[in-house]
C-alpha cells in the first residue's frame, strides 16, 4: 500500500510539473506572439535597395587618410554629373560599369600628383559590412551592393556614402553627405520609415533573440514532456 502511494504520488508529481509547463508555455506563447508575427524581411530587404560608396585608404597614417578625401573629392566633382540625376537602381548599375575605368584614371591621377605610387582597385559587386550609422539613420549588418575604391594596401579607414539614392553628391566637404533622411529612409523602404531609425535598432535586435528563445523553448519543453 505504502508502495502504491509512492507510486501515485510520483505520477500526481509528474502530473503537476506537465500542468505549470503547459501554463508557462502559453503564457510565453501569448507574450511573444506580437513579436513573432513581424516580418523579417521588412528589415533586411531594403539593403536591395541602395548602393555604397566606398573609397579605402592605404593606412591610417594621417598622410594616407588626407589622400583618401583628396580622391574622394576628385572623384565626386568629376562624376557628379553622370549620377546626381539617377533615378533607378538600373540606371546607377550601368552608370557605373561604364565608367569603372575612368573612375580609377580619376584616382591615379590623383595619387600620381600628390608624389605617391600607390595602385588602385575599384571593385563593384557585394560586399559584407558590419552596422553602421548614416546620419541619424542605421543601415543592419550584411551584403551591400558596393562601388569600393582602394587604395594601396587598402588597410586605412575608409570614407562611404551612399551613391544610390544619389546622396554622395549633396556635400562632398562631410563625411557623411546627407541631404535628407526622410527622403532617404522612403527610398529605401517606402513610407515605412521607423525601422531604420537609430533609436529603434534594439528592438529589432530584441525581437530576433526573443523569437529564437520562444522556438528553442518550444523543443525543449516538446521533449520534457515527451518523456514524462
Amino acid at each position: 500500500m505504502i508502495q502504491v502511494k509512492k507510486n501515485l504520488g510520483g505520477i500526481n508529481m509528474k502530473f503537476r510539473k506537465g500542468i505549470i509547463c503547459l501554463v508557462l508555455l502559453f503564457v510565453f506563447i501569448y507574450l511573444i506572439q506580437p513579436y513573432e508575427d513581424m516580418e523579417e524581411p521588412s528589415v533586411e530587404g531594403f539593403k536591395d535597395n541602395i548602393i555604397r560608396f566606398h573609397i579605402v585608404a592605404n593606412s591610417d597614417k594621417e598622410e594616407d587618410q588626407l589622400l583618401k578625401l583628396k580622391v574622394r573629392d576628385e572623384l565626386l566633382k568629376e562624376t557628379q554629373v553622370k549620377f546626381e540625376n539617377s533615378k533607378s537602381l538600373d540606371e546607377t548599375r550601368s552608370i557605373i560599369n561604364e565608367n569603372l575605368n575612368y573612375i580609377k584614371s580619376l584616382a591615379e591621377e590623383v595619387i600620381k600628383r600628390e608624389g605617391k605610387n600607390f595602385p588602385v582597385e575599384v571593385h563593384f559587386g557585394n560586399i559584407n559590412f558590419p552596422t553602421r550609422k548614416y546620419g541619424d539613420i542605421v543601415l543592419p549588418a550584411g551584403e551591400y551592393e558596393t562601388l569600393q575604391v582602394t587604395i594601396g594596401e587598402g588597410k586605412g579607414k575608409n570614407w562611404w556614402c551612399v551613391m544610390f539614392p544619389p546622396l554622395c553628391f549633396v556635400d562632398a566637404n562631410h563625411s557623411h553627405a546627407v541631404k535628407s533622411d526622410q527622403d532617404l529612409k522612403k527610398t529605401i523602404i517606402g513610407e515605412d520609415t521607423s525601422l531604420l531609425h537609430a533609436n529603434k535598432e534594439p528592438p529589432i535586435i530584441l525581437k530576433s533573440k526573443v523569437v529564437e528563445v520562444y522556438q528553442k523553448t518550444k523543443t525543449y519543453l516538446a521533449d520534457f514532456l515527451a518523456k514524462k
